[in-house]
This record gives structure tokens, sequence and C-alpha cells, in this order.
């Protein structure tokens, strides 16, 4: 008869079973609640009756779990639904999770050991009756269930065998322990935040010089000819600095003046945002004058051509530091050499202004 009911009572347990989910291992502690029906041993002459229970656990790792847990239930008599009879106990409970990554609920197995104590009304042919029994027997539980998760709480369906060693009921002249049948429904609710994954380290991944560039100039180490480059410089493909020029084509002067002209302003003002986008560039501001005239009067007509440059840079955001002059080349320093090519040696190429690069 045992067996035949533990057999029906597994089957009811696991379609019972199909409204579970899962739970991820971590390491809170948990509170548990179930209810469920308390099939009981036919040879108690008890019915079957409700029972619920409470509990406290911790998963010890991914696959295994430990709860201690209290039970109450509180049948009646077959013969004589007036006598009282009651059980609560206490168990250690093992449950073997089955654990498949992504899936979100998963079954275990499940053993126990624990204390039941039993208390009995029963009639006697006394003006004491009814009597009544208190006793406590070892206890010993096996099962199968599914847990799931469903977010903050988790839920559980249990089938389980209780094998209770009572040798001292009303009914023990037919037996000296019974076997009850525990079909319930639990939550899980963990206490604490939810634990954080811990993120691995990226791995260490050694590099050679052509993913290396120590000195931040853009040429990887492998290629860069000048490793120890400032920051500011312009850097060519080698790594190595390379002198930057301004070209100032075009900032040329009328004969005999030191006035800019409209198309040099346009021509200067793109040279002022050259050297604002290079703070670490110095250069030197040099006027120079065609081949007509004394010497000494070129010399102070080259003097003032330089310092309307050197003016027009200032007044548009160039620091001073950075200037070197105003510098006066007179016609010391011609392009082309005007007395023999053009009728009165006037050549405007000649009439200019230079921004020579000074580091």
């Amino acid at each position: 008869m045992k067996i035949r009911m533990l057999s029906t009572a597994l089957l009811a347990g696991l379609a019972f079973s199909q409204v579970a989910s899962a739970q991820d291992f971590d390491d809170r502690w948990y509170l548990t609640g179930a209810a469920g029906m308390n099939i009981q041993d036919n040879d108690r002459g008890t019915r079957n009756a409700p029972f619920g229970a409470i509990g406290l656990g911790k998963f010890l790792n991914k696959n295994w779990s430990l709860d201690g847990e209290l039970n109450y239930q509180n049948p009646k008599f077959d013969a004589n639904q007036d006598a009282n009879w009651s059980q609560y106990g206490i168990s250690l409970d093992l449950r073997r999770h089955f654990v498949t990554d992504g899936r979100n609920w998963n079954p275990y197995l499940l053993a126990g050991i624990g204390y039941q104590r039993s208390e009995e009304e029963y009639f006697i042919p006394s003006p004491n009756s009814p009597a009544d029994r208190k006793d406590g027997n070892f206890a010993a539980k096996v099962g199968v269930g599914i847990q799931g998760d469903l977010g903050r709480v988790g839920i559980r369906t249990e089938l389980a065998y209780r094998a209770d060693f009572d040798d001292q009921s009303v009914n023990a002249s037919k037996e000296d322990w019974f076997g009850d049948v525990l079909a319930s429904v639990g939550i899980v609710v963990p206490l604490g935040p939810e634990p954080v994954a811990a993120v691995a380290p990226a791995p260490v991944v050694e590099q050679g010089c052509a993913d290396k560039d120590d000195d931040g100039d853009g040429v990887n180490n492998c290629d860069d000819k000048c490793p120890n480059s400032q920051a500011g410089q312009t850097i060519g493909p080698d790594g190595c600095p390379v002198p930057v020029s301004i070209d100032l084509k075009g900032v040329n002067f009328d004969f005999d003046k030191a006035t800019l002209r409209p198309d040099a302003v346009a021509i200067l003002n793109e040279a002022a945002e050259i050297l604002k986008r290079n703070p670490s560039l110095r250069v030197e501001v040099a006027g120079h004058t065609d081949l007509c005239g004394k010497d000494a009067y070129n010399q102070k007509l080259s003097e003032r051509r330089a310092k309307a440059v050197y003016d027009f840079l200032t007044s548009n955001g160039v620091d001073a530091g950075r200037l070197a002059g105003p510098v006066g080349y007179g016609e010391s320093r011609p392009l082309e050499n005007t007395a023999q090519t053009l009728p009165g040696c006037k050549s405007e190429k000649n009439r200019r202004t230079e921004l020579n690069a000074q580091n």
C-alpha cells in the first residue's frame, strides 16, 4: 500500500512541477514558506490534511542547498473526528540541484532527517477519557522537486516521502513506523541585496613596438626615429619634428609703401590661425624691399613693413613672445634681380614680408 501511494504521489508531483521557474545560485541566506497536502499513512487511522512549513536555507554552491524547516499538520481521526490529532516537527534538508545554464528552472533531489512530535487523544473506558499521548520520534525524508526563479523570489514544487518512526501511537499495535507523502508548493525569498557578478580582469596582451607610441606623437615605436619628440611639435612620418613654413606669398606692398593691402590682410588672417593652432612655433617677422632706391632708405622701409605685419599678428591673438623681430633686411635678400629684368628695378616679389620658423 505504501509503495503504491508513493508512486501515485510522485506522478502527481511531476505534473505539479510544470509551473516552476529557475533560481540562479548565489550565496545569500533565504527564507522559505510552503503549503501543501499531507497524505497520511492509512495505518494511522487519520484523514489526509493540509500542512504548512517555514524555513531558513542557503546554497552551499551552485548545485547544493541546505535548509532547516519547521512543519505543522492537524488531521482528524477516521473513527472519531472529535478527538484531536496534531503533529509538528523540524527537519534538516539537503537538496541536490541539477542546474543547466540558460534554463530558468531546475529539478532537484531531496534527502532530510528530523524530529516529529505527535499529540493524540484516544478514548478509553474510564471517567478520565479521552486520554492523550505526547511523544517525539526520529524522522527521515526523501523527495523530488523543481525550483525556479520569478524575479525577486523563487518558487518550489516538491513531492516527498517522510518516514515517521513513531512506535507509541494508538495504532502501534499495527505499525511501529508510518510513511506519509507530502506534496507542496512554496516560495524562496533571498535575504539582502543581489550579489554582483565578479568581472574577470582582461587578459594582459604583450605589445610589440608596432603597438606602442611612448612619446605620444602618433608614430609607433618601430617607425619612430625621434622617440623623444615634445608635445606641440609638428611631427613627420618618421616621428621627427619638421619645420613649419608659413607661406606669405601675396603679402606684398605697393612701391615705396608699408601699408597692408586688402589682399595681404586675408593671407595674414590665415597665418595667424596657423600660429594659434601650433602654440610651440616661434617665427621671425622679416621685411624686404626691391632694389630701387638708396640702401639706408630701403632698410628703414623694410623695417616699417615688418612692423606692419608684426602689429597685425599681435592684434589678432598671436603672443608677441613667439615673434622674433620685427626685422628689416632692406634690399639684401632679393628673390629676383630686377635691375636687369624689369624697367626701373621695380619688383613686387621683392617688396614682401616673411615669417621664418625659428624652431
